[in-house]
């Protein structure tokens, strides 16, 4: 494999390793200020002792994502630099806006969190919890308008006597259509994974306290009761707004990245227009290279309505949208963005034969990848919500879960569904944007270090994969220590009035 296959591999390794931390920090801190506003208001002990116990599993999830993320930035610097010269104006950005607000406003107010429990009054220091929900959202904000350029380059123009792209409008960039439709559906899958994570640790500890019976602390019954209910509710009115903003998010990328939708479907032939429709494919089994189908099952007008709000409307297919781009050199012929179009304009003054450059460019992602992907990511989602609902049935009037295997194995999996239908959702949203690192402008080829050979990229991917499974093992160890030690015996926090008095830290 060359440098930049390996770098690609790299890259998607490290990014879908960080991504299992996200979520669960943007969501599961608001759940966490929840949480404790209940307890501020009510003064029920029990949602203190819940804020303690989520608290901790949250703190080991954040220091463990602020870890992992680190290194990403570095990549594009060691292993990406072409793209950071040619784009690094503009992708610059939003990322340094995400370091120096989001970032430090998360750090900030996390410590002021985590020592503070004595020292600042009940309500200043519940403030703080929310304002590191607050800077987890703010963080998401400019990562995926970053992310959101790359699908969707706005914002910016080409500079032929730098050779670079140059940002002409920071607004355009943050009010993208493809960050509009992203940003709350990320949101929302976040909410999916915290809300079965908190459901799911709350359900085993209730299935563990069912065997004891009458032994079983009351207390710890209707934290964990609660906990349980909370975290389902959330789960399932979170994926609720995934479906929605799924929606949303489907036809801004048919409008603006017509091939993903196509890949997704492995739609090689036009379909839909007039009275005609085009139908989405549940389970298809094709050739090896995926250009001819075999067997097929399909539901008519679901395709046509997701891709354009109309059930009869047309969603081009692959061939037709090669021999569009081949012919125009644009992603959207009929309204190229500035930066597309000037980029090409230079290239062809500066003599570069561009109708060749742009007839051999493979346009077609990896089909058998975006197409399962597409289907997972749906399809786990929809498992969660199911299993999140039963888990509420479960527990109607009073009941609690009986203790056993399937209830365990069911636990398990139910944080795990989302966390992977996220991880597959990102997968598809990247792999579907191939060839391109920036559509319609920079090949991901052409965005390689020129100076990083295979050996250095190799070195580094398998150093990296080893540090990242020790902190997995880390990660994971913490996780159950902690889950099964339960809910914490915590004291009423008493705001200390001596300035000399040591600061203490129980968690």
């Amino acid at each position: 494999m060359n440098a930049e296959t390996i770098a690609r591999w790299q890259f998607g390794i490290t990014t879908v390793y960080h991504y299992f931390f996200v979520p669960m920090t943007i969501a599961l801190s608001a759940l966490v200020a929840v949480l404790q506003t209940m307890w501020v208001r009510t003064g029920d002990h029990k949602y203190l002792r819940l804020t303690k116990f989520y608290g901790k599993l949250f703190l080991i999830n954040f220091v463990l994502g602020v870890v992992t993320g680190i290194v990403q930035e570095f990549q594009f610097g060691m292993n990406w630099s072409e793209y950071s010269r040619f784009v690094g104006d503009i992708f610059g950005a939003p990322l340094a806006f995400e370091a120096l607000l989001a970032f430090f406003m998360e750090s900030t107010f996390i410590g002021l969190w985590v020592f503070g429990w004595d020292r600042l009054p009940k309500k200043i220091h519940l403030a703080t919890i929310w304002l590191v929900a607050a800077g987890t959202m703010i963080s998401a904000v400019f990562i995926l308008a970053a992310n959101s350029f790359m699908q969707n380059p706005v914002g910016a123009t080409y500079n032929p006597v730098t050779q670079r792209a140059e940002m002409t409008d920071f607004g355009a960039v943050l009010t993208n259509p493809v960050f509009l439709a992203t940003f709350p559906h990320t949101l929302a899958a976040a909410y999916m994974v915290a809300g079965a994570f908190v459901a799911a640790v709350a359900g085993w500890h209730l299935a563990k306290l069912s065997k004891q019976g009458d032994a079983a602390s009351a207390e710890e019954v209707s934290a964990h009761r609660f906990a349980a209910k909370f975290g389902a509710w959330v789960l399932i009115a979170a994926g609720l707004a995934t479906i929605v903003t799924g929606d949303i998010q489907g036809k801004v990328m048919t409008d603006v990245q017509p091939m993903k939708m196509a890949a997704a479907e492995a739609l090689w032939e036009t379909e839909g227009g007039g009275s005609d429709n085009a139908s989405f494919s549940i389970f298809t089994v094709g050739t090896l290279d995926g250009s001819e189908e075999v067997f097929s099952i399909k539901v008519p007008y679901i395709l046509s309505f997701l891709a354009t709000g109309d059930i009869h409307g047309k969603v081009a297919g692959v061939n037709d949208l090669v021999a569009q781009y081949r012919d125009s050199g644009y992603m959207k012929s009929d309204d190229p963005n500035s930066l597309e179009a000037k980029y090409a304009e230079a290239l062809i003054a500066s003599g570069y034969d561009y109708a060749h450059y742009r007839g051999t460019v493979n346009y077609v992602p990896d089909i058998a990848v975006t197409y399962w992907m597409f289907r997972l990511m749906m399809g786990l989602g929809f498992l969660a919500m199911a299993i999140g609902a039963w888990l509420l049935w479960v527990l109607r009037k009073g009941r609690l879960p009986k203790p056993g295997k399937v209830w365990t194995g069911l636990m398990i999996a139910l944080p795990l569904l989302p966390l992977f239908a996220n991880s597959a959702g990102w997968i598809f949203t990247e792999m579907g944007r191939q060839p391109w690192i920036v559509n319609g402008v920079l090949t991901t080829a052409a965005a390689v270090s020129p100076g990083v050979s295979a050996a250095e990229v190799w070195i580094s991917m398998i150093l990296f994969t080893l540090v990242y499974g020790g902190l997995a093992v880390v990660e994971v160890g913490l996780m159950l220590k902690y889950i099964k030690l339960g809910l914490p015996v915590v004291e009423e926090p008493k705001v200390l009035t001596d300035d000399d008095q040591p600061l203490t830290f129980a968690y």
